[in-house]
């Protein structure tokens, strides 16, 4: 096992890591910009290294600084967190060429997923079953709009290179299309360096279901089942459960084997999820793997009683699974809000300094945070404060539990979205287990 670990990340993630190294045994360091001196992680860790100023170009996206902290610090391994060079290849490459080990997988299965319709082929040629669309990138408007009608409108115009609902489009005619096209064009340009886009067909009023899979890079991998994302803003989670409401167990199966067996084909190694879209009638599609942890992995823990941060840095050491598939069981159901510092109904965001800070507690609720009472909110970074984990026995009890738990979260001093999972909780539909990626254009915009 590691003797000593540098985290290259900042907020909730690191100080989850933190813990998880701590429990075996491991030190840590945080690394920090200027503007985060007083955060959390930089004191819970064992040490901590400045590796710039508050902007994340000049610190966390560093790849340069967070190099040269790691070698100041005589550590072994780097772990990425999520978010900022978690799925950058290239700094997955300069870790393993500078004798860091890089707690994720390699930097070509990185730049492999990272690039969605190398991705969507790769995964075809697996047997994963796919959205119909283009074999890859398409050249020009033209041959778009052909592939277009050959599959039938509506389609998605979507960056290669893309992520986060970037450099994407739909299109439910020739007209809007040809709209279309040149603007995700532009858009992937700007976001991404890389104008690329490739057609698929629009799957309408699908589910977003990942499933949780780890690989030991010698062939072996297991499955830790679903997770139903299907509550998002702007392609963005907001809340996540698991198991999903949606799910039989013949699917649930079905899913788990099909993505476990492209993981073996694949020879990858550590943490990865394999997001899928699911239509009305349970065919699952799949959308793109994404090569780190997620924000959304306790979910997973909850359910399965397994602790993924660990399993990632076991894994890295170059230790075998210490689980076989058969032991891991579903044991309950696990629901996760994201506490944004946004406001509720515009979701624009709300830095500023926090007056008061109360985290629910009680039994099967877990708060990952790295916010305190005087926290201040920065405006340089991702705008989520906390994570709030509830565990029931089933889906009524966890939905209830959650519940009471958004009413004892109070966040003064700075809007945040806990009034907003309020009103999510108390849907018809989201109660009845009917949600969908519009849910919130549906039912929240009202």
């Amino acid at each position: 096992m590691f003797k000593k670990v540098l985290i290259a990340n900042r907020g909730e993630i690191a100080l989850r890591i933190i813990r998880a190294c701590k429990e075996l045994g491991i030190e840590t360091v945080a690394v920090y910009s200027d503007a985060d001196i007083e955060s959390l992680h930089v004191a819970f860790a064992d040490e901590s290294v400045c590796i710039g100023p508050r902007q994340a170009s000049e610190s966390y996206l560093n790849i340069k600084n967070i190099i040269s902290a790691a070698e100041i610090a005589d550590v072994d391994a780097i772990h990425p967190g999520y978010g900022f060079l978690a799925e950058n290849p290239h700094f997955a490459k300069v870790c393993e060429e500078c004798g860091f080990e890089f707690i994720g997988p390699s930097s070509e299965h990185i730049s492999l997923m990272g690039n969605k319709s190398k991705a969507k082929e790769t995964m075809k040629n697996l047997g994963v079953p796919v959205v119909p669309g283009s074999e890859g990138a398409v050249k020009d408007k033209d041959e778009g709009l052909k592939i277009a009608e050959e599959i039938g409108f509506p389609v998605i115009i979507k960056a290669s290179a893309g992520g986060g609902g970037k450099g994407m489009r739909v299109a439910h005619s020739e007209l809007s299309f040809l709209k279309n096209f040149e603007t995700a064009k532009n858009e992937a340009k700007s976001a991404f360096g890389n104008d690329e886009v490739y057609i698929e067909k629009f799957i309408e009023e699908p589910r977003h279901i990942e499933i949780q899979v780890f690989g030991d890079g010698a062939g072996d991998a297991l499955h830790f089942f679903e997770r139903e994302c299907s509550i998002q803003r702007r392609h963005q989670k907001l809340l996540e459960e698991g198991p999903s409401p949606f799910l039989t167990e013949r699917m649930r199966e079905k899913m788990g084997k099909v993505s476990v067996d492209a993981v073996k084909g694949l020879g990858y190694k550590n943490a990865g999820t394999i997001e899928y879209l699911v239509d009305k009638y349970g065919n699952f599609y799949f959308m793109e793997m994404n090569t780190r942890i997620q924000v959304e992995h306790p979910v997973t823990e909850m359910i399965t009683g397994v602790d993924l941060v660990q399993l990632q840095l076991k894994i890295a050491a170059g230790e075998p699974f210490d689980i076989s598939q058969k032991d891991i069981k579903i044991i309950g159901h696990a629901i996760e809000c994201r506490i944004n510092a946004e406001d509720p109904d515009t979701f624009a965001p709300s830095p500023g300094k926090i007056e008061a800070y109360y985290a629910p507690g009680g039994f099967g609720v877990r708060v990952d945070s790295a916010t305190y009472q005087d926290y201040i909110v920065l405006p340089y970074y991702d705008s989520m404060i906390a994570k709030m984990i509830v565990f029931g026995k089933n889906r009524e009890e966890a939905v209830n539990r959650t519940k009471r738990s958004l009413d004892e979260f109070i966040v003064e001093g700075i809007k945040t979205t806990v009034s907003l999972h309020k009103r999510i909780l108390a849907n018809h539909a989201f109660i009845k287990g009917d949600v969908t990626t519009d849910f919130i254009d549906r039912y929240m915009r009202e």
